[in-house]
């Protein structure tokens, strides 16, 4: 059954509620320590805050007021005036909804896609249940016009007549079947490593073989790919690599096109990788251990418990679980445990578990909520 606007929104701003929680208590709780519940009633002048309930159960109008009128205090510690942005609009949002306002698709767009942007902001995972519902409207809207303009033109038969003997391009380009077929989304072409890492995402960047017959090796990136696969086959190569580009510049693909070339796929099904080991010298890929961090993705103030049970809490942590399970995590976990640097077990970890490829994305987001910790 189809869902209106204003139920979107509204599942929107309990995911909001949900994953702001959290967040919200932990920024008061690091700064004012037991007397955050009096310190966040300061700010909230107006309105009496209930001592018993948790912060998980205010609602999302409350911890949006809240970070808005502390913001100076709080939460400009880890936190722009993007998402202090982001905060004021929602807040917009949260009242319009409250009072049964309409809402059209392009509102209803705007408001899905400025709360996944405060929720990843604060790498809280409803982010990725708030895109879904943000796609899956898009969706919605692109086939309502593309029914629109079929009914415009019902019944006009379309004949273009070449001139001076050329053919009509549709005749000598053929569209990729999600454009021919009216169901191309541009944001669905966009490369996320964490999603592709989750085994999620279109084949386009989830599969190998069909990424590198998507992708065109250009200098630079082949050039990447064959100082990684000197360093991993340890006939030379730099252990580190910092990539800096413009905004779109390729940073994520680049990583895709590092996590996709070790993934263990037969080297001769990957298009244009033969030249690559050619160049670098190398016959054959040795077996890679391969690690993805993405900053927004992982949160050092919300544990996560892995499908072994085992309970993981900083970026170091992450790490080591993703290189060796539960005994790499052994190897760092009384560092995890405590926040503190691993030190000397980084170096015995990567000794047992080389060769590995680390891929870190998004380090900034990660690092902003860890300050004054």
């Amino acid at each position: 059954m189809a869902i209106s606007n204003h139920e979107r929104v509204g599942k929107a701003l309990d995911l909001v509620k949900t994953g702001l929680a959290p967040f919200v208590e932990r920024e008061l709780r690091s700064l004012y320590k037991d007397r955050a519940l009096a310190e966040a009633q300061r700010f909230m002048t107006s309105e009496r805050l209930d001592a018993n309930r948790p912060f998980a159960a205010w609602d999302a109008a409350v911890l949006l007021r809240l970070m808005w009128d502390s913001w100076n205090d709080v939460f400009r510690r880890t936190l722009g005036q993007a998402e202090r942005t982001l905060v004021s609009e929602l807040r917009d949002v949260r009242n319009r909804w409250a009072h049964q306002e309409p809402f059209s698709g392009d509102d209803a767009d705007r408001a899905l896609d400025s709360a996944e942007r405060l929720l990843a902001a604060v790498s809280a995972s409803q982010a990725d249940e708030v895109r879904k519902m943000k796609m899956e409207l898009r969706r919605t809207i692109f086939d309502e016009l593309a029914r629109s303009e079929k009914r415009k033109s019902a019944g006009t038969a379309i004949e273009s007549q070449g001139t001076n003997g050329l053919k009509p391009w549709r005749e000598v380009v053929s569209p990729h079947k999600d454009v021919a077929s009216g169901r191309y989304q541009q944001a669905e072409f966009a490369a996320d490593l964490w999603q592709v890492h989750m085994g999620e995402g279109t084949d386009e960047y989830k599969k190998p073989v069909e990424f590198f017959r998507r992708t065109y090796l250009t200098e630079s990136l082949t050039g990447l790919l064959v100082g990684a696969v000197r360093r991993l086959a340890d006939e030379g190569g730099d252990p580190v690599v910092q990539l800096q580009t413009n905004f779109g510049g390729g940073k994520t693909h680049s990583m895709l096109a590092l996590y996709h070339l070790f993934a263990g796929v037969k080297t001769s099904e990957l298009l244009g990788i033969d030249a690559v080991l050619k160049e670098a010298g190398v016959a054959k890929l040795p077996p890679i251990k391969r690690v993805v961090l993405v900053g927004n993705k992982i949160s050092p103030g919300n544990p996560v418990t892995k499908p072994d049970g085992t309970i993981v809490r900083t970026l170091w942590g992450e790490l080591a679980y993703q290189l060796a399970g539960r005994d790499g995590y052994d190897l760092v976990r009384a560092a995890d445990e405590t926040g503190t640097s691993p030190g000397d077990a980084l170096r015995e970890l990567f000794e047992t578990c080389a060769p590995c490829l680390i891929l870190i994305d998004e380090w900034v987001a990660y690092a902003r909520q860890l300050f004054g910790k």
